[in-house]
């Protein structure tokens, strides 16, 4: 394991930290901590080759939460001094005070182990933040000319967002905690434009964003490691794009489907892991994103999908995007069954949720992207486990249908305020006629309620097929925030699923 970069630690983390819960316990403060931020991001993105924008930015601040008299109190500030510490301490005082005549429901936090000076850093090889731009710009052309090399690719969109996270916490009853994680998210499209009609078709590459440094862009992916595999893929996309182009569109109905990791990973996110949100199920996204029909009187209860299905949340997944040593409250990570046989046992939970849920403890769920931001309650790495007694892979899934589409990769997706009706579509689709593969289709979307789609999971692929996938850009809260968040999966076979053609359903 690494260590934190020197530069971050050389800041007067803990004169900061001194100052602030000396100042926070002298106002009356039953509970205070303290948070140093920063966060360094790089985004750089070509265009058929060449350079359309390269951005660095780093934010870096301080942030105090206090609890007087049972109501939270928050304020931040940017200049990292003693001075400010105690300042913005007693701005959050005074904010806990101004709003204790309004707050009904009094602060309570379920109990934490202390963590005396402990640190933890994400798993990755190369930091990113260490290669040369100009290197960087090197390997997205040289990935962008195979592309463009190639016939019936018009166009290729080459990106990669890349961002080092750094905090240091600190709280009344003595935990100090310092962290460093390293994430990166590639991508890169290829374009076929028909000049006779105007029209175009595309595809993308699917390596998912990852807790990974540099090396992932650079892997041959032939290791055991998980390691994505660009000379294949880049390889294939002209080939994948030409058929897309020509492909039928897919004919509606009730429609059986295996779904590759690269396409279910979505589905998992926006069904399972924003439904089992503790927060949404009582009602506290409502104003926003909606609330959740997976409410706390059906735990233990609600048949959330087949006996097949068990998911996890996972804060201690390897490379996984949401994975800390630690969450924002200060407590541990942790991995937990949200559905176990089928049947929804679990939620995500932060310090103040877990006692309303008549829990002992937080399973570490709390986050907040800016040093200028609340922490909130956040997802895990919501996950769908593959079979532990089969090792059935993708081939075995297809073998088993008759008529049927195999679905990779994801693209747009809908589903409603409850997270209970929804539409996906996909970047590839290949018709199955008994049990193989006989060319792609086009224009597909399935439909379900989330507890009709995960009711119809017949079989789950073995550890063989397990993928990880994931988004940096889950959205949350007023004011709204962003977290990453990894969903690993095997691939699964569904049965009957309602099939849309996309196109025709646009009257085209």
């Amino acid at each position: 394991m690494r260590d934190v970069d020197s530069d971050f630690v050389a800041l007067p983390l803990h004169a900061l930290a001194d100052a602030a819960l000396t100042a926070a316990r002298a106002s009356g403060a039953t509970h205070a901590d303290l948070r140093v931020h920063r966060l360094r991001t790089q985004s750089l993105a070509l265009r058929d080759g060449e350079v359309q924008s390269s951005v660095e930015a780093t934010t870096l601040g301080l942030a105090v939460r206090v609890i007087v008299d049972g109501t939270w109190g928050f304020a931040s500030g940017a200049v990292l001094s003693v001075d400010e510490a105690v300042s913005v301490t007693s701005r959050a005082v005074l904010v806990a005070q101004a709003l204790r005549d309004l707050n009904r429901d009094p602060v309570v936090l379920a109990s934490e182990p202390v963590y005396e000076n402990v640190s933890w850093v994400s798993d990755y090889e190369i930091d990113p933040f260490d290669v040369p731009t100009t290197d960087k710009v090197d390997l997205l052309g040289e990935y962008s000319g195979r592309l463009l090399a190639s016939d019936g690719v018009d166009h290729v969109g080459a990106s990669v967002l890349q961002v080092k996270e750094q905090t240091f916490y600190a709280d009344l009853a003595g935990s100090r905690i310092t962290q460093q994680r390293v994430r990166l998210h590639p991508q890169i499209d290829a374009v076929s434009v028909d000049s006779a009609s105007g029209g175009f078709d595309s595809m993308r590459t699917l390596a998912p964003p990852t807790g990974r440094g540099w090396e992932y862009l650079t892997s041959d992916g032939t290791g055991a490691d998980g390691l994505w595999d660009w000379d294949d893929e880049l390889s294939r996309i002209p080939d994948w794009l030409a058929e897309k182009t020509k492909a039928p569109g897919v004919e509606p109905g009730l429609t059986d489907l295996v779904i590759d990791p690269t396409n279910l990973w979505l589905t998992i996110h926006e069904s399972i892991g924003h439904a089992t949100e503790y927060d949404r199920a009582i009602g506290y996204e409502a104003a926003y994103a909606g609330t959740s029909f997976a409410t706390p009187d059906q735990l233990g209860t609600l048949r959330y999908g087949s006996e097949s299905m068990h998911v996890t949340a996972d804060r201690t997944e390897r490379h996984g995007l949401s994975s800390i040593g630690w969450d924002d409250d200060g407590v541990a990570s942790q991995s937990w069954d949200l559905v176990r046989d089928g049947v929804l046992v679990g939620y995500q939970l932060d310090r103040v949720f877990a006692p309303r849920l008549g829990l002992d403890r937080s399973n570490g769920c709390s986050y907040a992207d800016s040093p200028h931001h609340v922490p909130i309650q956040r997802m895990a790495n919501v996950s769908l486990q593959p079979d532990p007694h089969v090792d059935r892979s993708v081939d075995d899934l297809i073998a088993d249908v008759e008529h049927g589409v195999y679905v990779v990769g994801d693209k747009s997706w809908s589903i409603d305020m409850q997270r209970y009706n929804f539409q996906f579509t996909g970047q590839r689709f290949f018709r199955i006629e008994n049990g193989a593969l006989a060319g792609q289709v086009r224009d597909l979307a399935y439909q379900a309620t989330t507890t009709d789609f995960w009711g119809s999971m017949e079989a789950v692929g073995g550890p063989s097929t397990w993928r990880l996938g994931g988004a940096f850009n889950c959205g949350k809260a007023q004011p709204g925030q962003v977290a990453a968040v990894s969903h690993g999966c095997p691939a699964a076979l569904f049965r009957s699923v309602n099939v849309l053609n996309t196109r025709t359903e646009a009257g085209q």
